[in-house]
């Protein structure tokens, strides 16, 4: 005799997958507006970060600032307040590329819905990048930075700080190089020998000279990475507008 078939539980039953919740394709009038609220979100995101990189960069300028200030406007001030600005100034620059990596993460994505979603509304073109939104799905599963902290610093400094850096050293030389600037009552012109310039930028124990080369290696490895370094391409190159 077959035994009969006992019925499952209610309780035991298969809960559907998570996945067929979204199995179901969006309508147009909701694919808009889901595209509209999360560019919205990206914009937004991208503004609070640019705020972020104006805000280091002001503290940077008011470093300098304050610094020449003090170092130029009395010759009882030491030289090695310069040498401190620059200490700060490459913090400060060490944390605004820090900053600019989660930047450039929001901006690409801004960039790739008006690349990609309404210049096609307004410019259409047969099958332009018809994948994108499978590139963008991927990037929110797994977010990446697009930049590296060496080439985010490399950014940063050619377009802002080695202006800065620049005119921290000139005033450090003038410093060092005038002895009205290093001793009260001594003579306002130039010191009459470069032995005498290099002596000046002795740092308590530290003689002149270990402190004159190791800024000149600092400089060295400033130039060469703004001016030897690869070039931006595309939207970041000279001359092209970006947000």
């Amino acid at each position: 005799m077959a035994r009969p078939e006992m019925a499952m539980p209610v309780d035991e039953a298969p809960a559907p997958r998570v996945s067929d919740a979204f199995a179901s394709r969006l309508t147009s009038s909701e694919l808009v507006g889901t595209m509209s609220h999360f560019h919205r979100a990206e914009i937004a995101r991208m503004a609070g970060w640019r705020d972020r990189l104006d805000r280091t960069s002001n503290w940077a300028i008011t470093v300098v600032a304050a610094m020449l200030s003090v170092s130029l406007s009395t010759a009882s001030a030491h030289h090695g307040v310069l040498l401190f600005a620059m200490l700060l100034i490459t913090l400060l620059l060490w944390i605004e590329a820090r900053r600019y990596r989660f930047f450039d993460l929001y901006r690409a994505r801004v960039r790739q819905f008006e690349r990609y979603y309404f210049a096609q509304i307004f410019s259409p073109q047969p099958d332009f990048a018809s994948n994108w939104l499978v590139i963008l799905g991927e990037g929110l599963r797994a977010p990446r930075f697009l930049i590296s902290q060496p080439a985010a610093l490399v950014r940063r400094l050619r377009r802002n700080y080695i202006f800065m850096y620049m005119i921290l050293l000139l005033a450090w030389v003038v410093k060092i190089s005038t002895p009205g600037l290093q001793h009260e009552g001594a003579a306002t012109g130039i010191v009459g020998s470069l032995r005498e310039v290099v002596a000046g930028a002795a740092l308590g124990p530290v003689p002149g000279t270990v402190i004159v080369i190791v800024i000149l290696i600092f400089y060295a490895g400033l130039l060469v990475a703004t001016f030897l370094s690869p070039d931006d391409k595309g939207e970041l190159s000279h001359g092209d507008a970006h947000v």
